[in-house]
């Protein structure tokens, strides 16, 4: 779980990933991402031996956070959940279930985007638009790359040595994984995008990041 600045949410945010029954053991590690509030001062008041939490003293974004979740992280497979609450830790077990009766290895939460659950009708273009390149770009048919919940070995995830350090790790994730030919499974997930006010974060031009990070990683050699 990366954390920037999210001391209105994190204390939630943290309840809510370690309330739920899930199927196998588990745990969580939170990376304090350089936070400039009291998100810090929040984490430090849990005590549950599944959570393990580090703090970064300066920010360096998502992507950053990840990689240093990962290598703290002794668990078999990960899922990435962000704090901010537009995800719901419930849907967790329903990414896991494929994994544990041997369909899959790498799963996807795919969003279904409505009235309620989008940012904006332009957040929602963006969204869609960069996962139809994507899938342009590699001849496969995924329907959700940006999505948070992507749970795989932690192995593989080390294996690809993902660089980006913001955003733009998603496409980066992404864009390896479907090199190498790994195909997402997807399953549905629920979601509650937040409003700038609400300290959304994301914008545009990690848009355009992800567009130029596929194609690098479409005609990078092997």
């Amino acid at each position: 779980m990366p954390v920037y600045n999210e001391e209105a949410r994190v204390a939630a945010a943290v309840k809510q990933a370690l309330d739920v029954p899930y199927p196998c053991e588990v745990e969580l590690v939170v990376v304090d991402d350089g936070s400039r509030d009291a998100t810090a001062e929040i984490l430090g008041t849990f005590d549950d031996p599944r959570l393990t939490v580090v703090v970064q003293p300066r920010n360096r974004g998502k992507g950053a956070a990840i990689r240093t979740a990962t290598e703290s992280a002794s668990g078999e497979y990960m899922v990435i959940l962000d704090a901010d609450l537009e995800y719901d830790p419930q849907d967790i077990p329903k990414l896991l279930a494929p994994v544990l009766d041997g369909r899959a290895e790498v799963v996807y939460g795919n969003r279904s985007f409505g009235s309620h659950s989008s940012f904006s009708f332009w957040y929602v273009m963006g969204n869609k638009a960069v996962t139809t390149y994507a899938n342009m770009l590699f001849n496969c048919y995924i329907g959700d790359l940006e999505t948070c919940f992507k749970l795989m070995p932690l192995a593989l995830y080390r294996s690809l040595d993902v660089k980006s350090r913001g955003f733009g790790m998603e496409a980066e994730v992404t864009g390896k994984l479907l090199r190498r030919g790994v195909r997402p499974y997807e399953v549905p997930i629920s979601y509650r995008a937040r409003t700038r006010e609400e300290g959304k974060k994301i914008t545009w031009r990690d848009g355009v990041e992800a567009l130029a990070i596929l194609a690098r990683e479409r005609v990078r050699r092997p």
